[in-house]
């Protein structure tokens, strides 16, 4: 199919959308992709290949899941939205390697319906414009999950990409980077204009790209204590670690105590949560928890 009868134009997005009389819900953040090009740089940034798996977050109308199905092996995407799989069954039909699940993501069990669709041993991609408003919840969710992924590749807010992919000292950097990038290596792949998107968002969007660990970068004795130390470091931002690992662990660690684990750890008390590195919150946190 050539790209003049691609989904992604402002022409035959428009025509789509009037066929259907579909009105976006402001509730679920719809801003479809309407431009090409940004859509196969997204899948070329993905790594998506002819034996690849793909794993989308809500199609729209297909846009880019049409151009995934044009390079990947099998594509399957999540759609909450009730009203657009009847658009989907028909802006799609020329495919035969798509499967549409109508169902959240975040409640989907998405190891099993990996198991389920692709082959055993696959390498699987999860690429996807994100709604902004529910971005975090979404990635996280995918990364405590474990899946046998190899990469997530995702459009969001550009101030967000910018906060996961984040190096200690940087005023972005915080609890989300460390988070994100225990599991993953982050970083931000390309900037897209407000003006490839109908209707277009009022923030700037970025492609982030996710590559999944084998192991963390860091070894930690227990990992939800971890990030709740690591949390708690950025409390207040401008406060210094010890006065917020104070306020956070006062009813388990008297003022003392944390001086002398964040000596034990080699960190000045009057250091500030974002110019602590993983490798330093990890050391800390393992000597915070022995003594619990």
């Amino acid at each position: 199919m050539s790209d003049t009868k691609a989904i992604a134009t402002p022409k035959r997005t428009r025509e789509i959308l009037e066929k259907y009389g579909f009105s976006f819900k402001k509730s679920l953040g719809q801003n479809f992709l309407i431009d090409v090009n940004t859509l196969s740089n997204i899948v070329e940034h993905a790594g998506v290949t002819a034996e690849s798996g793909a794993i989308e977050i809500g199609p729209g109308i297909g846009a880019l899941t049409e151009q995934l199905a044009r390079k990947a092996d099998q594509v399957l995407a999540f759609e909450i939205d009730q009203r657009l799989l009847p658009i989907l069954d028909d802006t799609l039909s020329d495919y035969d390697n798509v499967r549409i699940v109508h169902q959240d993501i975040l409640k989907a069990n998405v190891s099993e319906v990996i198991q389920d669709y692709f082959h055993e041993g696959q390498p699987v991609h999860v690429v996807a414009n994100l709604p902004y408003y529910i971005t975090t919840p979404i990635i996280m969710n995918l990364l405590m999950a474990r899946l046998p992924i190899e990469s997530i590749t995702v459009m969001i807010q550009k101030e967000v990409a910018e906060r996961i992919a984040a190096a200690p000292n940087n005023k972005s950097y915080g609890s989300l980077s460390i988070a994100i990038q225990y599991y993953t290596e982050a970083k931000v792949v390309m900037d897209v204009p407000k003006t490839v998107f109908m209707p277009q968002p009022n923030v700037g969007s970025s492609v982030l790209r996710l590559t999944m660990r084998e192991q963390p970068p860091v070894q930690v004795e227990n990992e939800p204590f971890f990030f709740d130390l690591v949390r708690a470091s950025f409390g207040q931002r401008r406060k210094t670690i010890m006065n917020n690992l104070s306020r956070h662990f006062k009813d388990r660690f008297d003022k003392d105590s944390i001086r002398q684990s964040l000596d034990e750890a080699e960190i000045d008390e009057k250091r500030r949560g974002e110019s602590l590195s993983m490798e330093e919150f990890a050391t800390l946190a393992n000597v915070f928890y022995r003594k619990l």
